[in-house]
């Protein structure tokens, strides 16, 4: 059969593989001028630049772990961000050493006490917005300093008109360690993501075309081609019929400078509306590097508007319904699957658009 692939990311690249391997012509094709989507990485110097921001590999599946192991080597890397809150410094995700910081206490129930006796503001009640939800879950500390203006930063919101939802859950620690992730397997692959795609991609029915916009010619697409498997945004692909799905969009500023070490960690969040943007990565302590130069990206939240990048879903309650209404269309279609994170309107971390890509090739590619 003759497929068609809209958007070369990850969900794109799983599914190309997967059809090749079943002997299929698979055509591949990408709005952008390079390969690998969101997780695209480009070497400048000898130091691997996360083009659109940090991507730290990290899962619990054994079976997406061998899976990704097929295509590079993983080092050991282990995420431990940093927060940066007016100059201080505090550790993440919230563990024993932020709440020493903070309070000077030394034991797991001195903190839990501290968090409980700041969780009395609220009185028991049901958190109705992502505020009371974050007090709720940490106290009034921890969210002032921590979360609230990070929050707002990267929402465009304030938190108090957010919902409780955003912030269920918190990675909240009362031991000492500084590793973000619980997973069991956790790394960034050597050389960077980009030779992933690229050897998933590597197969001789397998046609890539760059700086090709589906909507050109959707028509001749949908014409030409017996089953197409697109990962771009839903809402676009029906013409907006319903109305706009909304996103949050992302800018990046890069910057090359003149010194080995310029924060001393991979990512430095900055949690108070002194700075617009939300992080800084410094690209080369991803990857071991003798790069006497360092890079680093700032990354400013922003809002979005048709044409912009999408990267963050807003998947509120309004925007839920809206895409029901899209998702009912997409399951009427027979030869046409939407996968990933625009297609699903949904946040994926990158082991879980793996889980998702292994799961619809295996029970749809034949």
């Amino acid at each position: 059969m003759k497929y068609l692939i809209v958007g070369a990311g990850l969900f794109g690249a799983i599914s190309a593989d997967f059809a090749a391997k079943q002997g299929h012509e698979v055509t591949v094709i990408d709005k952008r001028n390079h390969i690998a989507g969101n997780i695209y990485t480009e070497k400048e110097g000898n130091i691997n630049v996360h083009k659109y921001g940090a991507h730290i590999f990290h899962t619990s599946n054994k079976k997406v772990w061998e899976f990704i192991n097929q295509y590079a080597e993983f080092n050991r890397y282990t995420n431990s961000p940093i927060a940066n809150y007016k100059g201080e410094i505090y550790n993440l995700p919230f563990n024993m050493n932020t709440f020493n910081k903070l309070w000077g206490v030394v034991t797991p129930k001195e903190a839990q006490e501290k968090i409980e006796s700041q969780r009395n503001i609220l009185k028991g009640k049901e958190p109705h917005n992502l505020e009371e939800q974050a007090i709720s879950l940490v106290g009034t500390d921890i969210y002032t300093k921590l979360i609230k203006e990070y929050t707002e930063k990267q929402w465009g919101r304030k938190c108090t008109e957010l919902p409780a939802f955003i912030i269920r859950r918190l990675p909240v620690r009362f031991t000492y360690d500084n590793n973000y992730f619980n997973d069991l397997y956790q790394g960034i692959p050597v050389g960077g993501y980009t030779q992933i795609v690229a050897k998933m991609l590597d197969h001789k029915n397998v046609t890539v075309k760059l700086n090709e916009n589906f909507f050109s010619k959707k028509e001749e697409y949908l014409n030409k081609f017996d089953k197409i498997i697109y990962t771009g945004m839903i809402d676009q692909f029906y013409d907006y019929k319903f109305g706009n799905l909304e996103y949050r969009s992302l800018k990046f500023e890069t910057e090359v400078i003149d010194e080995e070490n310029f924060q001393g960690n991979a990512v430095v969040n900055y949690t108070s509306h002194d700075q617009t943007f939300t992080r800084i990565i410094e690209h080369k302590h991803f990857e071991e590097t003798n790069s006497k130069k360092t890079i680093i990206t700032r990354e400013y939240p922003a809002d979005w508007n048709v044409g912009d990048e999408p990267y963050y879903p807003v998947n509120d309650e309004k925007n839920s319904i809206l895409f029901k209404k899209y998702k009912q269309l997409a399951d009427e279609e027979i030869n046409i699957y939407f996968g990933g994170r625009l297609g699903q309107y949904k946040y994926y971390d990158m082991d879980k658009v793996i889980e998702a890509a292994l799961d619809f090739c295996e029970n749809t590619i034949k």
